[in-house]
C-alpha cells in the first residue's frame, strides 16, 4: 500500500463510519411517545409500526453497506481490478471497446450482488409493512428494462466520455462535458414522454372537480400547464407522493393514484400548489444548473486523477488507462460526493420552505397542506422524529415537524393582512 491507498482507504472507512454514527443516532433519536403535533393523524399503534419501519429499514441498510464496503475492500486487496483488466486486455478489442466491457463487467457484478438484497427489501420489508404491490413479473420486467436502457443510453455515452479523455488531449473534459450536459438536458424534455412511460402509466386526470380546480389555480398563478397526469403507483406500492417533471410541452405535474386516493381535494390542490411552486421560483433550473456544473469539476478532477500514477498503484492497476482511472476515480469521489451532499441537501430543504410558502400564499389554506402532509407522514410510515445529523447527509426535504411550524409561520402574515 502506498500513500495514496491509505489516504483512500481511509476515506472510505470514514465515509462508513459517518454513516454508521449517523443511522445509530437515528435510531437512538426515536420517541417512544407520539408527538402531540401528529396526535390527530397518528395513533399509537400506527406510529409505533411507524418506528419499527425505521428500525428495519435502517438495520437493513446498515447490513448491506456493510456487506457492499466488505466485497469492494477484498476485491481490491486481492488485485481484483487488475485481474478483470488483465483478462478484459486479453480480449483484444480497441480501448473504447476494452473500457465499455471492464466497466459493463463490474457494474453487471455489482447489479448482480445487490440483487438479494433488493429482493429482500420489496418482498421482504415492504411487504412485511404492506407497502410491497410489486409482482415478480414485474420486478423482472423493470429490471429488464433498466438493463436494457443502460446499455442503450448509457453504453454510447459511456464511450463517448472514454474516446474523448483518450483522444482529445488536455481538454478532453471540456467535450466530455458538454456532451454529457447535453444529454443531461435533452433528457429532460424526453424522458417524461419516452422513458417515463416505459415503467409506468401516466393518464390524464379525470374530468371533475379536482381537474377543474387544479387547473383553474394553475391559471390563476400563471403556471403554464395543459394537463395533470395520474400514475399507477400503485402497480408497485401503497406508498404515495407527485412530483413535477419535465420542460417545454413535456412538462408534467405527476400524482400517483395512491394520493389521490387518500387525499382530499383541496389537501391534493395544496400538494399540487407546493409542487407548482418550484417552478414558479425557478427551483428546476437552479438545481439543473448545479447539476451541470457539479458534473464539469467532476470531468476536471477526473482529467487531474489520470495523471497521478500512485492512485492506479494503490489499487494494483500495472496498467493505466482511461476507464479504470474512470471507475477508480469513482471509488475515491464517493466519500467527497457524502460531503458535497450536506450544503446541497440543506439548499434543498430551503427550497422545499419557499414552495411551502408558495403554496400557502396563493390558495390560502394553510390548514389542508398541513393535513395533506400528515396524511402522507402516516400513509409512508415516515419517520417523524429524525436525528439533525440524519436530517444533514440525507434528507432532501425537511423534517415534517419543521415544515409544519414554517408552513404556519407563512399562513400568519396572510391571516394578519386579512
Amino acid at each position: 500500500m502506498n500513500t495514496y491507498a491509505v489516504l483512500i482507504l481511509g476515506a472510505l472507512l470514514a465515509e462508513y463510519g459517518l454513516t454508521l454514527s449517523s443511522d445509530l443516532l437515528n435510531l437512538r433519536h426515536l420517541q417512544p411517545e407520539l408527538p402531540a403535533e401528529f396526535r390527530d393523524t397518528f395513533d399509537r399503534a400506527e406510529y409505533e409500526r411507524a418506528q419499527e419501519y425505521t428500525r428495519t429499514r435502517t438495520r437493513f441498510g446498515l447490513f448491506s453497506s456493510t456487506a457492499g464496503l466488505a466485497v469492494l475492500l477484498v476485491f481490491w486487496f486481492t488485485g481484483g481490478f487488475e485481474g478483470l483488466d488483465t483478462v478484459v486486455r486479453g480480449w483484444g478489442f480497441g480501448p473504447i471497446a476494452t473500457g465499455l466491457c471492464y466497466i459493463g463487467l463490474l457494474v453487471l457484478g455489482r447489479g448482480a450482488l445487490s440483487l438479494p438484497f433488493t429482493i429482500y427489501s420489496t418482498f421482504g420489508i415492504e411487504e412485511r409493512f404492506g407497502f410491497n404491490e410489486t409482482t415478480p413479473r414485474t420486478f423482472v420486467l423493470d429490471l429488464v428494462k433498466s438493463v436494457a436502457l443502460g446499455v442503450v443510453l448509457g453504453g454510447p455515452l459511456l464511450a463517448a466520455v472514454l474516446w474523448f479523455f483518450q483522444s482529445t488531449g488536455p481538454y478532453g473534459w471540456v467535450y466530455a462535458w458538454v456532451v454529457v450536459t447535453a444529454v443531461m438536458l435533452l433528457l429532460q424534455f424526453f424522458a417524461p414522454r419516452y422513458l417515463m412511460p416505459l415503467f409506468n402509466d401516466f393518464e390524464p386526470l379525470e374530468a371533475g372537480g379536482l381537474r377543474e380546480r387544479i387547473l383553474s389555480y394553475a391559471d390563476r398563478v400563471d403556471f403554464p400547464v395543459d394537463e395533470v397526469y395520474v400514475m399507477d403507483g400503485s402497480r408497485r406500492s401503497n406508498k404515495a407522493n407527485a412530483f413535477f417533471t419535465g420542460f417545454g410541452a413535456n412538462r408534467r405535474i405527476v400524482l400517483f393514484d395512491t394520493l389521490v386516493e387518500q387525499l382530499s381535494v383541496d389537501e391534493l390542490l395544496s400538494v399540487v400548489a407546493h409542487e407548482m411552486g418550484h417552478y414558479k421560483l425557478h427551483h428546476i433550473p437552479q438545481r439543473i444548473a448545479t447539476s451541470v456544473v457539479q458534473t464539469g469539476v467532476l470531468f476536471l478532477l477526473l482529467s487531474v486523477f489520470l495523471q497521478v500514477e500512485g492512485l492506479f498503484d494503490a489499487f494494483y492497476v500495472d496498467q493505466p488507462s482511461v476507464y479504470t482511472g474512470l471507475l477508480l476515480f469513482g471509488l475515491l469521489y464517493s466519500p467527497v460526493d457524502l460531503l458535497l451532499s450536506i450544503p446541497l441537501n440543506a439548499w434543498a430543504r430551503r427550497h422545499e420552505f419557499q414552495a411551502d410558502r408558495f403554496a400557502v400564499e396563493t390558495t390560502g389554506r394553510e390548514g389542508a397542506l398541513v393535513s395533506g402532509l400528515k396524511r402522507l407522514a402516516e400513509t409512508n410510515l415516515s419517520t417523524l422524529t429524525p436525528h439533525p445529523l440524519t436530517v444533514a447527509l440525507e434528507y432532501s426535504h425537511p423534517p415534517l415537524a419543521e415544515r409544519i411550524d414554517q408552513i404556519r409561520a407563512a399562513a400568519r402574515p396572510a391571516q394578519s393582512a386579512t
